[in-house]
Parts: structure tokens; C-alpha cells; sequence
């Protein structure tokens, strides 16, 4: 072999070898869980689920996605119908800060870095102390492209959907198409 293919060869083996390694520490964000046992991989998926709705604040612009059972419950009808989300209902909610567009033509905001994930998942006999409900947030770190769970648990979102417990401890509605 001449001395140059031997250097290329070398080259070669570094390059894949870092790469390699980067791709072996990348996060399966499948594998976190918030204490008391809601984990990512429950939601698996949800990338793909419906949306329900969007919202925006100053700190946030957010899409709300349903799965099937729960866009299924609120086709027909639930909350507004007296009826309890059935249990397999499952929401995940998208956060990214907001940035404005460099391409469109009007000052229009748009989603800028994610910011976290949080899920919402209905089994009542699981959650039976939050209304049927166990809630999780997954905070993203940009940097190292991993999220970690905001420690408090399942019943981290309980204390603030309670105000909404006439619609069965869901802001959102399913607004017209």
C-alpha cells in the first residue's frame, strides 16, 4: 500500500470512529420517564397524531396533538357532552419559542427552538388522585439535543387543570373545521 492510502485509511477509521461514537451518545428520548413512571415512550409516535389546536404567548407558540381515542372522544362530542375522555386518551403538547420569519413577507412569528414537550395521558386506574390523569414535561436542551423530565412527576400539571375540572381537566378544546 502506498504511504497515502495508508494516511486515507487512517483518516477514514478517525472520522467514522468519532461519528460512530456520537451516534452511539445521542439520547433515545424514548428511554426518559418523569418520576412516578409517565415515560416519552408511551407516546411514541406522536409526531404523526392529530392536531387539536395551536396557541401562542409571549414565552411560547404551541401545538396541541391528539391521539386517535382522544380525537375520537372529541368528535363526539366530549367534554362538552357531559362525557369523560375515555381512558388511552393521550395529548402531547409542543413548545418552541417564538422567532420571526425571515421568509415570509409580513412580520409573522413562527416556531423558533423547542423548548419541551409535555404529554397527558388518561388512566383512571393509574392516576385515580388527578382525575383520572397522569401529566409529564420533558424540557429540551438544545445544546446537547436531550430531554429531561421536569422532576415533579405525574401529577406535575394536576394542580393547574383543576380549574378546568367541568371539562374533564382539558383546556383545549376541538375547535371547527
Amino acid at each position: 500500500m502506498t504511504r497515502i492510502a495508508s494516511w486515507l485509511m487512517v483518516i477514514v477509521a478517525a472520522v467514522l470512529a468519532v461519528l460512530g461514537g456520537k451516534a452511539i451518545s445521542a439520547q433515545d428520548k424514548y428511554t426518559v420517564q418523569v418520576p412516578n413512571g409517565l415515560s416519552f415512550s408511551e407516546f411514541r409516535g406522536y409526531e404523526d397524531w392529530q392536531a387539536v389546536a395551536v396557541s401562542q404567548t409571549d414565552e411560547a407558540i404551541a401545538v396541541i396533538l391528539a391521539n386517535p381515542v382522544m380525537i375520537d372522544a372529541y368528535r363526539a362530542g366530549v367534554p362538552g357532552n357531559g362525557q369523560h375522555f375515555p381512558d388511552g386518551s393521550k395529548i402531547a403538547k409542543i413548545h418552541w419559542s417564538p422567532k420571526k420569519s425571515a421568509d415570509a413577507p409580513a412580520a409573522t412569528t413562527v416556531p423558533g427552538t423547542l423548548h419541551d414537550v409535555d404529554f397527558i395521558e388518561r388512566d383512571s386506574k393509574k392516576f385515580p388522585d388527578t382525575g383520572g390523569w397522569g401529566y409529564a414535561q420533558f424540557n429540551y436542551d438544545a445544546t446537547s439535543d436531550t430531554f429531561t423530565p421536569d422532576g415533579t412527576g405525574t401529577d406535575c400539571g394536576y394542580a393547574c387543570h383543576t380549574i378546568v375540572t367541568a371539562k374533564d381537566y382539558i383546556f383545549t378544546a376541538y375547535p371547527k373545521r
